[in-house]
């Protein structure tokens, strides 16, 4: 109704697709473990039945929304649908890609249907520049879900994996099919919680292990000397950083943890000022 009423086509562009059914939205809350203390974040709100199921149980909600028709739409939606708790709704106008200044009130979680198409870069920023958030749930492609809740040596492990891990610990926290989507996607969705946890003690910036993370993923299946002789000025020398960081040169990134990646980037930069 509401997407008519707005004259709302979805667009792929935005990957854009809706949850339409009532008892998803109610699992998704119940999942997230969000309390009257949370302020959440929530990034895409679109139509707002997310919005409006987190409002029943959270102090407020912060909806960062790209599309400026759905964005000036949310505030009366709320009222509409939920009018003793609209006051409790912040609508942020923003792609949440450029995100860089945490939005008021202070989000303390995030929950958010991400877009299949951007899920691991906006929640990557959201880690990165919303230093307040504690914990939350996504929900995401299943895919995505896998990798990003995969441990070290598994076949999906990879970047997103890593990178994630620097910030939070994460589990799979159940499937949502197809069907609940408007306009229907064609694969499945899992949602992700994660719980935010000290990354690893290291002199080396999270700049420098990222570094290291994409060099060692850049050429899949190689050996981590070879992986890294670009960053390290050759294969000897990227073999020689390995070794005094404590890893074998012979192994291969997709066996490391985050912890061991952080080692590495301190042992280039020992190097590196050497």
């Amino acid at each position: 109704v509401l997407a008519a009423e707005l004259g709302l086509r979805p667009t792929k562009q935005r990957g854009q697709n809706f949850v339409t059914d009532p008892n998803t939205i109610r699992r998704i809350v119940r999942a997230s473990e969000i309390t009257e203390e949370d302020v959440v974040l929530e990034i895409g709100p679109g139509l707002g039945s997310l919005t409006l199921g987190l409002l029943e149980v959270a102090r407020a909600v912060v909806a960062v929304e790209i599309d400026d028709r759905l964005a000036s739409a949310l505030p009366s939606t709320t009222r509409r649908y939920a009018p003793q708790r609209a006051d409790r709704l912040t609508v942020v106008t923003e792609d949440a890609l450029r995100l860089t200044t945490p939005p008021e009130p202070a989000p303390t979680a995030v929950v958010a249907n991400l877009p299949y198409n951007v899920a691991v870069p906006v929640l990557l920023r959201v880690l990165e520049h919303v230093p307040t958030v504690r914990h939350g749930l996504v929900m995401v492609q299943l895919e995505v879900a896998e990798r990003l809740t995969a441990s070290p040596g598994s076949k999906v492990y990879g970047v997103p994996s890593v990178k994630t891990a620097w910030y939070a610990g994460t589990r799979q926290a159940g499937l949502v099919g197809r069907a609940v989507f408007w306009p229907q996607p064609n694969v499945d969705s899992g949602l992700v919680a994660f719980t935010r946890r000290e990354p690893p003690r290291t002199t080396a910036t999270r700049e420098q292990v990222f570094a290291v993370v994409d060099a060692a993923f850049g050429q899949r299946r190689k050996m981590l000397r070879a992986a890294l002789a670009g960053l390290a000025g050759s294969s000897a020398a990227a073999a020689s950083v390995l070794e005094s960081a404590g890893i074998d040169p012979t192994a291969r990134g997709e066996r490391l943890g985050i912890t061991e990646y952080a080692a590495i980037a301190e042992a280039l930069q020992r190097k590196d000022a050497a």
